[in-house]
């Protein structure tokens, strides 16, 4: 039996540029479909239909001040802002090491600056909403959404490829 893979530590890149101990936590985006019961005639129970992705946020902390964070506050267009989380995620029994990235480009819904205490955390909390993520595993890339281009890439399968090519794009 194995033992599973844990976050040992990270690095979050906004724009390119590094985070590494500014940012002591981050809520990874959570992958989510929108659903819908159906049941109709000769069905003894109802399905689930799958319609779309659900919104995706990445939600992060900074230890202090940002000052290029908080200048992205109300960007233009809704992919202005590309964060990349880097994992390295380490298995107890092997200790064999994964390496998982998780790209997402998208802007800032809200900065919450919190407390203003002397001699207190000064942590600033950042809502990321996403029109865009990419998963990676050890370079492989595992999942990948674009929802204004209406791509999703899931194990190298393009879902919605044919969808695509069916409304002409």
């Amino acid at each position: 039996m194995g033992m599973p893979s844990k976050l040992k530590n990270f690095n979050l890149f906004n724009d390119g540029i590094s985070y590494l101990g500014q940012v002591p936590e981050l809520t990874l985006p959570k992958l989510s479909r929108k659903m819908e019961d159906y049941v109709a005639g000769g069905m003894t129970g109802p399905i689930e239909v799958d319609y779309v992705n659900e919104k995706i946020e990445l939600d992060w902390t900074a230890g202090g001040l940002l000052v290029d964070a908080l200048q992205q506050y109300g960007a233009i267009t809704h992919n202005a802002v590309q964060l990349r989380f880097a994992g390295a995620y380490q298995r107890d029994d092997s200790g064999e090491v994964d390496a998982v990235e998780i790209v997402v480009r998208g802007r800032h819904k809200e900065i919450e600056m919190g407390n203003a205490k002397m001699g207190d955390k000064s942590d600033h909390k950042y809502k990321t909403t996403c029109s865009y993520y990419k998963l990676t595993v050890n370079g492989e890339d595992i999942i990948e959404l674009d929802f204004i281009n209406g791509v999703e890439v899931v194990g190298g399968v393009d879902r919605t490829e044919e969808i695509r090519r069916a409304i002409g794009v």
